[in-house]
């Protein structure tokens, strides 16, 4: 049934010409924070609409106005990475716009309620952490010609030819320097893997996103595990001497490990 206040806020939109914009799904006891920014310019006011045991974090947004702006984008993490941080958060894909209160509790929380409330549970006290490195090149390159003849040999021919004659070896190095990289990474990544595997409930590796990127992996562990994680990154740092940095980034929302449906407007 809906709402008093439900259909206020349907009316409301109607006439504005607005729609209710999902962020994700919550435990139906989440309350949203004051200062909670959603998207939009100004920021839209960020409010719940609960079902059951499950809510939706949601705020208004015009029809008129297209989404995908940077800003909308990190508006949409920004929320569900800080919520991630004190609740278990189920989140939708970037877009997720539905016509008003009502069919977000029906088609969403109401027709999916009893998994996403199963999945909220088994959530619960866990987040994503993301561990990425990216190797130093000059470290790199450093150490591949110390120990490989072959490179050493296309650097020379490279530095004794014009830069047309050596238009060979400059190719067959960059080759030599890719096929490298992606030997060294699949290696660092499945040593980080294992290293994680310990303290981390699920680890799942992430397809690179630049041609010096050493490891780049979403980590599902307890949010009260974060300081091993780190203590785990720093160690790796250490052994590494200065060939790769890694980094962790969160908690954040589990976007790895949890896929929510996407309602239709």
């Amino acid at each position: 049934m809906t709402s008093t206040k439900q259909q206020h806020d349907e009316d409301q939109n109607a006439k504005a010409g607005s729609a209710v914009y999902v962020y994700g799904v919550v435990p139906g006891d989440v309350e949203v924070e004051d200062d909670a920014e959603g998207i939009g310019d100004p920021p839209g006011k960020v409010e719940i609409i609960r079902e059951g045991d499950i809510a939706a974090l949601v705020s208004t947004v015009p029809t008129d106005r297209a989404l995908g702006k940077p800003a909308d984008l990190q508006a949409h993490a920004a929320l569900l990475d800080g919520t991630a941080s004190v609740a278990p958060v189920l989140p939708l894909r970037f877009g997720a716009v539905m016509t008003d209160a009502e069919s977000v509790a029906s088609e969403l929380l109401r027709e999916h309620h009893d998994e996403f409330a199963h999945t909220l549970k088994a959530l619960e006290g866990h987040a994503e952490y993301i561990v990425k490195g990216r190797y130093q090149e000059e470290a790199f390159l450093s150490d591949l010609l110390s120990e490989n003849d072959q490179a050493r040999g296309l650097r020379d021919d490279i530095r004794a030819k014009p830069e047309e004659a050596a238009r060979n070896s400059r190719m067959a190095l960059g080759e030599l320097i890719a096929n490298t990289i992606e030997a060294a990474r699949q290696a660092d990544t499945q040593r980080v893997i294992d290293e994680l595997k310990g303290i981390a409930e699920q680890v799942n590796a992430r397809e690179p996103t630049h041609e010096w990127d050493a490891v780049h992996v979403a980590v599902l562990a307890r949010v009260d595990r974060e300081a091993d994680l780190q203590e785990i990154v720093e160690r790796l740092n250490e052994s590494a001497r200065g060939r790769m940095e890694l980094r962790m980034r969160g908690p954040v929302a589990a976007y790895d490990f949890v896929v929510t449906a996407t309602p239709e407007a």
